[in-house]
């Protein structure tokens, strides 16, 4: 059994910042990419950004570019997504996913894991 276990989540007030982590919990697994997703109540979940396991390749969905930074510690199993300059509108769900297959298409890929989510609220 794999599971996936987001912590770090919290409310905060704009321009703060927070760290998300994501660990493997159970059974160990050959991953190719892992990934943080984000869902508003009433709208899409929506890709937030994704490295590869080796971390050789990253990319961010355009509103996280220059203040998000997503890294993967393998020795520990756990991914986090430092969120910087933190804004009204990231207030959402925020969940972590892990692929076991390799896809040239990070943002698009079917993810086979998912965590159960971390909310995450900042007030303007």
């Amino acid at each position: 059994q794999v599971q996936l276990v987001e912590s770090g989540g919290g409310s905060v007030q704009a321009g703060a910042s927070l760290r998300l982590s994501c660990r493997v919990v159970g059974r160990s697994f050959l991953r190719y990419a892992m990934a943080w997703f984000r869902q508003v109540p009433g709208k899409e979940r929506e890709f937030v950004s994704a490295i590869t396991f080796g971390g050789g390749a990253s990319v961010y969905a355009e509103f996280a570019k220059g203040r998000f930074a997503i890294s993967n510690d393998n020795t520990k199993n756990t991914w986090d997504l430092q969120m910087n300059s933190l804004k009204a509108e990231d207030t959402a769900v925020y969940y972590c996913a892990a692929a076991r297959r390799y896809s040239t298409d990070l943002v698009n890929h079917n993810y086979d894991y998912w965590g159960q989510g971390t909310q995450v609220t900042v007030s303007s």
